[in-house]
Parts: structure tokens; sequence; C-alpha cells
């Protein structure tokens, strides 16, 4: 890219930090605002980017490009002042297409759950085959000491969001579809919209490219007709890549033999929990077969994949019980989280869930109510607004009244106290949700110190 002076209006988030962190390394001046100061803003101001906490249009000092996410409202005093100077302005995807342009092997993990487990899984297949690719994951995955890895091959891999359709400004060669659900309702009008942009999806990628499908889900189906690309599919029954035999430890990590159209190739075992993973995995493998990479190799990188930052992620012992947090914030995400630690054989599982945004916690109410309801226990906390606004529509009592065995409890320090009094010894308490119930886990933590 020509321009030199680049500045991102909320360069905290864990995606524009990576393509801050890219800029920087190929010479660039970067500046950024964000509304809050975080570990990766420290990061980037190490590296030389100018950091400003707030957001006002003051910040706008002339650079060449202002480079925005999909979350910031037009009415913002930055993006108004870049607008108001005629300075070029773009979306944090069409910039990360800029650069997936220079690598030719670029691979973009889709779907409505699972991108971050999946594109960090593909990261360690490429690791143990010594591939050094560049790697952007909306997660903290300890491989890569982050969310960014900076490599000197033709890989080049990351997650694509269907978010204001921002992975259709992308040029993946592969490109991975896991799942397809109802979200984003603040944006899309509804599930066949949905559908429909994934199928967009699969039309961008070339004619040398590959489309890699778990076709368990029958609206990932949909997407292959639009292909014009080699197709893979994996999945549990009928597919090129089908997992067989499947066994859990005690753990709730499964173990199941890899067949390839009809033939059982391989033994894989999983070092994270639960059903969902199994089609992540499954995903992954595929990724790497496809890339002609050893079988043991890819069996070796996907054992040690042992999980990113908030993903089911085991934040320490308090009090005779376990403390998980978990990102989980869309029903069939919660599900299979909550699934996956009855399985891990503890004695009662007590979710604490903070519902993230209004609109989503609205349109998808009683799905959210079913799915809690395979916690023991649960404490429902107050709504994660992130870029939304009141409207007074719904609230998380709404929530906790319609899900079985479940209370609502606004302060997180009573959630703690709520906790360290009723929790057993031998039972498993995860705060879950993408906003920061995570505190309550370190409250916890910390009182048991």
């Amino acid at each position: 890219m020509k321009e030199n002076h680049i500045h991102f209006i909320g360069i905290g988030g864990i995606s524009m930090s990576s393509l801050a962190q890219i800029l920087i390394h190929n010479g660039k001046k970067v500046s950024g605002s964000d509304v809050t100061k975080s570990h990766l803003t420290d990061e980037l101001e190490k590296q030389g980017a100018k950091i400003t906490i707030g957001q006002k249009k003051e910040n706008i000092e002339n650079p060449d490009l202002v480079v925005y996410t999909a979350a910031i409202s037009e009415d913002n005093e930055e993006l108004m002042e870049a607008r108001r100077k005629n300075i070029k302005t773009i979306e944090r995807a069409v910039l990360l297409g800029e650069i997936m342009k220079k690598y030719p092997l670029s691979i973009a993990v889709s779907g409505t759950h699972g991108k971050t487990t999946t594109t960090s899984m593909i990261t360690h297949i490429l690791l143990a085959n010594d591939a050094d690719p560049t790697v952007t994951v909306g997660g903290e995955l300890n491989a890569i000491s982050g969310n960014l890895r900076l490599g000197r091959s033709d890989y080049f891999l990351t997650e694509a969001c269907e978010y204001h359709r921002s992975f259709l400004e992308f040029f993946p060669k592969i490109g991975i579809i896991l799942n397809i659900e109802a979200d984003h309702l603040d944006y899309f009008k509804d599930l066949d919209e949905i559908v429909d942009t994934f199928c967009d999806f699969a039309k961008i990628l070339p004619d040398d490219g590959t489309l890699i499908v778990a076709n368990d889900n029958p609206n990932t189906i949909k997407t292959i007709k639009h292909a014009k690309c080699k197709v893979i599919t994996c999945g549990l029954n009928d597919a090129d890549f089908v997992a067989k035999n499947i066994e859990y430890d005690q753990s709730g990590c499964a173990s199941f033999d890899v067949y390839h159209n009809g033939e059982c190739i391989t033994r894989i075992s999983l070092s994270v929990n639960g059903k969902h993973n199994i089609y992540n995995a499954l995903c992954a493998f595929a990724c790497g077969y496809d890339l002609g990479f050893d079988t043991e190799l890819i069996k070796k990188g996907l054992l040690s994949f042992g999980g990113t930052k908030r993903r089911f992620e085991k934040k320490g012992e308090a009090f005779g019980f376990m403390v998980v947090d978990d990102y989980a914030h869309h029903p069939t995400e919660i599900k299979a989280t909550l699934k996956a630690a009855k399985n891990a054989k503890y004695n009662n599982v007590w979710c604490i869930f903070q519902p993230h945004t209004y609109t989503r916690t609205k349109a998808l109410l009683d799905d959210f109510a079913k799915a809690l309801s395979y916690a023991d226990n649960v404490i429902i906390t107050d709504i994660y607004a992130a870029r939304e606004k009141d409207t007074g529509l719904v609230c998380a009592k709404d929530l906790a009244d319609k899900t079985n065995g479940s209370i609502y409890i606004k302060e997180f320090s009573d959630i703690k106290d709520y906790i360290i009094k009723n929790a057993k010894q031998g039972d498993l308490v995860i705060t879950m949700g993408a906003g920061t119930v995570y505190k309550i886990g370190e409250m916890i933590l910390d009182e048991s110190k």
C-alpha cells in the first residue's frame, strides 16, 4: 500500500491490533485510539505506535489513511473528522483483504462458531510442518505468544467474520465454513440473508482454490453449489473426511478415527474437549491434508493445541472447585460448552452468564434459556451492551425468568460471594460471555489466595 501514515479507530481490538502490527513491521507509521488502555495497546506503543485513549476529532492529525471497524458508528468523532478533511477511510476488512493479496497461500476460516479455535488448530498444524505462516487470530494463542505471528512464507491464515459481510473483502485460496446459524441480527434481516452471505463467500474462492465445509449443518450444504473450486466436506457421516469410533477421556477430550473417502487413514487425539471440537479438528485436518502436509505432523499439531484464552480456559482452582472462562455468547456455543463440561466429570456445573448485546439477547431469548439449562446452576448478570444502546426492550432478568434453575444477580461482587458460599468441592464454575464476565472468576481466585 502506498499510504505511509495509517490511523486506526479502535486500535486495541484483537484484529485491529494485529493489522497495526503488520503495518509497523512493514515500515509504516501507525497511530490509533481506543476507549480503554490494554496490554494490546501497550504492546503497540512499545513497537512505536502513537496511541491515544479516548476517541476525539483532535486525534486525526492528517494521516494518509484511516481504518475503522464495523462496530464504529457513523457519528464517531474521528471518523467524521477524517471524512471532513477528505482523508481516505476504509473498513478493517478491506485492509485485511489488501494484505491477503500478497500471500499466494491464504486461508480464511469462517462460520458462526469455532473460528478462533479452528484457526488456532490450523496454526499448530502449520507450525508442526515448519510452514512459517503469518497468522492473525481472534484470540490469544500461546504458540504464537498472542494474536499475531509474522512469518516469511506464502502462508497467511486468518479468521473470516460474516458481520457486515466483512469476509467478502478477502482473497483466500482456501476457505473454510464451519457452520451457519442465526447471529448478528442487528445487521442481518434473518437467517436466509446470513446463508446468502456465506454463499457469496464461497463464490469468491478462485477456480484453483478449495472450499472446506462441515456438512452436518444443513445451512453450510447450501453454499457448496456456489463454489467454482474444489469442495471438501467434513462430518460424522456422509462426507469426504469422516470422524468415527469417537471416544472421550476423563477431561472430555475426544479421540477418533479419520476416514478419507471411506478409508481409515489415521486416529487423532485432541487436547481440547467437546463434540464441537471434533468438527473443528476435522476441518483443520482436511486443510492440512489438502496442503499436502504429512499426516503424522498434522496429528502432532492438533494434539499440541490446548486451547486459546477465553475458550474453556482453566483459570485455576479455588475453594475446592475449578474456575473456567469461556467466550461463548451464542446459544449453540453455550450448549456445546456446557455439554463438554458435563463430559468432563465434574460434580455440578455452575454457569455465570453475561448476555452480549441487546439485539442478540432479544432475538434468541428462548434459545438462550434452553442452552443454559444444560448447566446445573445458572447465574445471569446484566447484558453487556458492546456497540449497542439499551432500548429497554429486553433485560437480563427476562432471560433469568425463562431459564430453569437460574437467578439474576446484578453486581459482580455479589455473584462472587454467592459462588464462594454455594459451590462445592469438585464442582465446575464457568464464567461465560464475550464481555467482562471473566472478571468474576478472577475475583473468586483472588479471594482464595
